[in-house]
């Protein structure tokens, strides 16, 4: 079931997302037990997108509550998106809109880790980068050209020529040395990329496409798949069972989750 502010949704509320597609969301990863790593960053992300979006407070309470409700009864790890729009918004007065409503859906979740990825580079940027918005038009159709190239996903270069993230992913790389890097680009802040960091030595840098191809392993993170090995960036293979690889997969599953 999907709801909207705890209630089952109507075409008619569905309306405004699917015409205007103005909004913003997070996904959350469920484990069996209910906890949810990182979960007080996926509010604070709701939060801090709400105020940039459309210049709103948002009540974590009530998204935990709606959530809660919508995983009563639900067996084994799922994943919960939560979508904040506003059903009053419309193409002509966009400002006009500002009274978040909390969409709440839940789908099944793959297993960990997951099969690494074979991604191609597309020349791609993100509209506000900084946002987990819903205007997902231009990574899904750069996605959709990497898939039709043979590969499983697209890994996207700015015009700057500098490596910066995934469709629906972040990016990172393990260098010669051992040391992990993430891209020093406009990216989505990520909340796995965000514990990781917490937890796992690294640094940041421009990356040139030439660079990331010299590394000696990549990956990408999001909360569906944790850390994730890139097998492969264009015609450049990688190990996907590189040492750093194993260790931050490792690390990423002993970090404790967080109950609703």
């Amino acid at each position: 079931m999907v709801t909207l502010n705890g209630n089952p949704v109507s075409a008619d509320d569905l309306l405004p997302l699917a015409l205007v597609n103005t909004g913003h969301f997070t996904s959350m990863r469920v484990a069996e037990d209910g906890s949810i790593r990182g979960l007080a960053l996926h509010l604070e992300r709701l939060v801090r997108d709400s105020n940039i979006v459309w210049g709103a407070d948002l009540d974590t309470n009530r998204v935990r509550e709606y959530v809660h409700q919508e995983l009563e009864g639900q067996q084994g790890p799922c994943v919960v998106r939560v979508t904040i729009y506003d059903p009053k918004v419309d193409m002509q007065n966009p400002a006009g809109a500002g009274d978040p409503h909390i969409l709440v859906s839940v789908r099944g979740a793959g297993s960990l880790p997951p099969e690494p990825l074979r991604v191609m580079s597309v020349p791609y940027e993100r509209d506000l980068p900084q946002v987990k918005h819903v205007g997902l038009f231009g990574a899904l159709h750069a996605r959709g050209t990497a898939q039709r190239a043979g590969f499983d996903d697209a890994l996207f270069v700015g015009r700057d020529g500098f490596v910066s993230e995934g469709g629906t992913w972040n990016a990172a790389f393990v260098d010669q040395d051992g040391t992990v890097v993430w891209p020093q680009a406009p990216v989505l802040p990520g909340v796995t990329m965000a514990l990781l960091q917490q937890h796992a030595e690294h640094r940041t840098a421009t990356i040139t496409l030439d660079q990331a191809k010299r590394m000696a392993a990549a990956f990408a993170t999001n909360t569906s798949v944790g850390v994730r090995p890139l097998a492969a960036i264009d015609d450049k293979e990688f190990p996907v069972d590189h040492p750093v690889l194993r260790q931050l997969q490792q690390t990423y599953m002993s970090i404790p989750g967080e109950n609703l």
